[in-house]
């Protein structure tokens, strides 16, 4: 039985809630032919997250990995292509910690790409009806941080998908940050399901395949 791990962050700046959590968790258990569905809550704290992210992956050894964090202002499901080696922290993180110009792994490569097959879970979520793109950026806060290091710590690990996918505010945090947009958490986990189980099919990684993405 395949173990799809996904991870999704505890509230931060100020928020008390986090769609990325909230979506994460209502697939709890889920599973279908030959896999099933293990959740984890990252911390938003740089360097922990990591931590954590590496225990869930060394305690559950799974085929796959999808990290999921929230991007206010967006409007899609945006599948992350690239993670960069830096912090550079618009606000500080739940330790009060803000990091500026800081590589993530010292000496580590420049990015990591996406082991996803982007475009087809971008094609796949359209075709539902739900709105997606490519992202070419997961910015460098702590969900640039955690794809990074999850990539990093994968980077030596033969046959293991991993990526990054972040959502945008729930209805009732767009309420209170006026002309952002929102996604009900059925669509943002309905969407979720739609990516594990495109990234779970066999077949090569679509993401050079042609075809717009925005």
């Amino acid at each position: 039985m395949k173990i799809v791990l996904l991870t999704g962050f505890e509230p931060f700046n100020k928020e008390t809630i986090n769609p990325a959590w909230e979506a994460v968790r209502a697939l709890e258990g889920w599973g279908g032919e030959g896999f099933t569905v293990q959740v984890r809550q990252l911390p938003c704290v740089f360097a922990l997250a990591n931590q954590v992210l590496a225990a869930a992956i060394d305690e559950l050894r799974p085929s796959l990995v999808i990290a999921v964090g929230q991007a206010g202002g967006r409007a899609d499901l945006s599948i992350e292509r690239v993670a960069i080696n830096v912090d550079d922290a618009p606000i500080p993180d739940n330790a009060d910690c803000q990091l500026v110009d800081a590589p993530i792994v010292e000496g580590g490569p420049a990015a990591y790409f996406s082991t996803l097959p982007i475009k087809a879970i971008v094609r796949a979520l359209r075709a539902a009806g739900l709105p997606a793109s490519v992202s070419q950026t997961a910015g460098t806060f702590v969900c640039n941080h955690v794809f990074y290091g999850l990539m990093h710590t994968l980077a030596a690990t033969a046959g293991v998908r991993a990526g990054f996918i972040h959502i945008p505010y729930l209805p009732l945090q767009a309420a209170a940050h006026p002309g952002a947009a929102s996604m009900s958490l059925a669509d943002m986990a309905s969407g979720l399901r739609i990516a594990l189980e495109v990234a779970l099919a066999d077949g090569p990684d679509a993401r050079e395949t042609g075809g717009s993405t925005h």
